[in-house]
């Protein structure tokens, strides 16, 4: 849309130069001013703490061709090569929740999904600015806060708390910022001041509505043609638009509503746009990339870009990157539908990184249907890996003498090669991680073989494989997100989900087990295999071994398998 160059002039509220790449200092320390706490990243106390710091492939990093990575982007609707427009500098803006209640496994897969964007670009050796917004004003927040006879700004605060634990607990990294509405009000004001000044918005009884006949490009990320577009599914339609697709920058104030003074009375932001003011706040007028779920593809991104383009006419976004579903029985998961798990529920039965194992088993782009059996599959899988890479770390740890991990054997030379090229190939074809996940396969099985087999054992140079192995396994795993604080901590914690999940306590097994030891001596097989079962059944597996028989999770066993 061209805009007058006149107005153009005008647009002297953002004094930051498109030169930069990363957020304003003029505006952060005027927010920061405002609220001290806002640019603090306070998340919740929890045993789930991030277990890789902001920066974990620093020691890693890479340059020059190596770098190379390709995204979908949506609005070409192609894969391309990404080129931010620094060379060494990334930003990314990433649409946040609306907390008014327990966020559900659709937020974790698009959470999950650009955390490993963000620790993948880092392991390229970008240095990332990554925003994630709070729409902490909403009109879903004020009628629960009427619900509960609660302050909306309460009921935001705390369920912003308990987003920070259940991302904590995902090992979602902590983004740069993490900007809330209600602390940027005044920008968001100034933004829509621009808006009207260009004329691109309109102003009727206190509420504003930018004008979509503005902006002939309307609907080109979503593919909709402008006589398509209807309002907003948060909108109702309104009379007194000009066009029925017009869309709500600032809502005049309703009685009993959080509200603040503005030039057109007391009113509050419309929902699309605080990304917009906030986005350029900390990121400037070019985003590198803007994510999101797919069902923000329209309204909401659409919006989004018809208004940055009307308060500046240089506003972009280089690539628009958006996740698949999550369905339950073929339907979207959403809290609209009312068929939706929340990641707490989950957290009640499997360890939350069984659930971060899940959702990267999908390609984020795919749709992924959500079953226990799946998380059955992904806890399983994750004890195999973490026992290996355990039963592999005590051994090394017994070892008295420093240990070389670049010298090792052929053999394990050409399993780490593969290893590494399988992860730059996959992650940079648009972040493949279910190949990645089948990638780790081989060095668990060699690693496996070093340290059970007896030509393993007895291979030259084998502690200098086993170091090897495991070293490079914990690369790939912390760009996965996958990367525990202990293996022996994380093993206890997948076998207490089992337990529960079983309805067993580990002193019944162990009872169950005493009782198969007994049937076993008395030559009672049919009721050893009967015990063996009924625990299967149930999630529990035996394993029998000459110092006794001992137990692990295991994906129950099917029925009609017993």
């Amino acid at each position: 849309m061209a805009l007058a160059t006149a107005s153009l002039r005008r647009l002297s509220l953002f004094t930051f130069s498109p030169s930069q790449s990363h957020a304003p200092q003029t505006l952060i320390s005027l927010v920061r001013k405002r609220n001290p706490t806002l640019l603090t990243l306070r998340y919740f106390s929890s045993p789930f703490r991030p277990l890789c710091s902001a920066s974990p492939f620093a020691s890693l990093r890479t340059s020059g061709p190596s770098k190379e990575l390709y995204l979908y982007n949506t609005m070409t609707r192609t894969k391309e090569q990404f080129e931010p427009r620094d060379p060494s500098k990334v930003g990314m803006y990433v649409c946040g929740v609306t907390p008014y209640d327990f966020s559900h496994i659709g937020h974790a897969r698009a959470y999950v999904t650009f955390d490993v964007l963000f620790r993948y670009l880092q392991y390229l050796g970008y240095d990332v600015c990554y925003v994630r917004n709070f729409t902490d004003i909403d009109d879903k927040i004020i009628a629960r806060a009427k619900e509960s006879n609660e302050d909306p700004l309460s009921i935001s605060a705390r369920f912003c708390d308990e987003f920070h634990f259940d991302m904590s607990a995902l090992q979602c990294l902590p983004p740069t910022y993490e900007p809330r509405v209600s602390y940027h009000i005044d920008q968001i004001i100034d933004m829509i001041k621009k808006i009207i000044e260009n004329d691109c918005a309109y102003v009727v009884d206190g509420d504003v509505y930018y004008s979509v006949d503005k902006f002939p490009a309307y609907g080109r990320l979503s593919g909709r043609s402008l006589e398509d577009n209807r309002a907003g599914e948060r909108v109702a339609v309104d009379q007194r638009k000009r066009n029925p697709a017009d869309f709500a920058l600032w809502k005049a104030a309703k009685e009993g509503e959080p509200s603040w003074e503005s030039p057109w009375g007391q009113g509050r932001p419309g929902w699309h746009i605080e990304c917009s003011a906030m986005s350029y706040v900390y990121l400037g007028h070019t985003i590198d990339i803007h994510g999101g779920g797919q069902d923000l593809i329209f309204p909401h991104h659409e919006n989004e870009i018809a208004q940055s383009c009307a308060a500046c006419k240089e506003s972009s976004v280089r690539f628009w990157v958006h996740n698949g579903f999550v369905n339950v029985d073929k339907e979207k998961m959403s809290k609209s539908l009312k068929n939706f798990t929340t990641i707490r529920q989950v957290m009640e039965l499997y360890h939350a990184l069984a659930l971060r194992f899940f959702l990267l088993g999908t390609h984020y782009r795919t749709t992924i249907n959500y079953s226990r059996e799946q998380l059955d599959t992904a806890s399983d899988r994750l004890f195999y890996i973490y026992q290996t890479l355990h039963e592999c770390e005590v051994l090394l740890s017994a070892e008295e003498k420093p240990i070389a991990a670049e010298d090792s054997p052929p053999k394990t030379s050409e399993c780490l090669q593969k290893l590494n090229r399988e992860l730059r190939v996959c992650m940079s074809d648009d972040l493949h991680t279910p190949m990645v996940l089948s990638a780790l396969s081989d060095p668990l099985k060699r690693i496996n073989d070093l340290l059970h087999t007896r030509k393993g054992r007895r291979e030259e140079r084998r502690m200098e494989s086993l170091c090897a192995l495991e070293r490079q396994l914990r690369v790939v795993l912390g760009i996965l997100g996958l990367m525990p604080a202990s293996y022996a901590e994380i093993l206890q914690q997948l076998r207490e989900k089992a337990l529960v999940r079983a309805g067993l306590t580990e002193a019944q097994v162990l009872e169950k087990i005493e009782e198969r030891t007994s049937a076993r001596i008395q030559k009672q097989y049919e009721r050893s295999d009967e015990i063996r079962r009924e625990l299967e059944a149930r999630g529990i597996s035996l394993m029998d071994n000459p110092d006794g028989t001992s137990w692990r999770p295991t994906s129950p066993l099917p029925v009609e398998e017993l």
